[in-house]
């Protein structure tokens, strides 16, 4: 098993790399679950697919000019997985947003069903700014 879920990862991080994010969202199960650590606006957790793609990755990515990320080392062991990797990225305000990250994963029957993310969270609110949870009301 840890060899498919190496193989999955290189695919979803070819991907990532050449800023094609449909390798991870395919990999993603219904019940996939993201975790961003911290006590950003955009820290917390996303529970389910439809969640994670339209009340994360939607308002994440109109933030981005250009998006990249970069495994550095893979290091899998059964359904489990960490990946260092770093970000390469440019703000739709032209900040730059090159995070460092390790990502926790979590695999079942060849799809991911949590991931765990550690990052700068710093820099996540410096190039970010403040995060309004979509369908959220002042």
């Amino acid at each position: 098993m840890s060899a498919d879920n190496r193989a999955l990862l290189a695919a979803i991080f070819d991907g990532l790399a050449k800023g094609d994010g449909r390798p991870f969202v395919e990999a993603m199960a219904e019940d996939f679950t993201w975790t961003m650590i911290g006590s950003t606006d955009w820290s917390g957790v996303y529970r389910g697919k439809a969640a994670v793609r339209g009340e994360l990755l939607r308002p994440l990515m109109a933030r981005f000019k250009s998006y990249r990320n970069t495994a550095q080392r893979l290091v899998v062991e059964g359904d489990w997985a960490a990946v260092q990797c770093t970000g390469d990225a440019e703000t739709v305000d032209g900040k730059r947003y090159d995070n460092t990250y390790c990502w926790v994963m979590r695999f079942r029957d060849g799809q991911l069903v949590g991931l765990t993310e550690y990052m700068d969270t710093e820099l996540v609110r410096e190039a970010l700014g403040p995060f309004e949870r979509p369908g959220a009301t002042a």
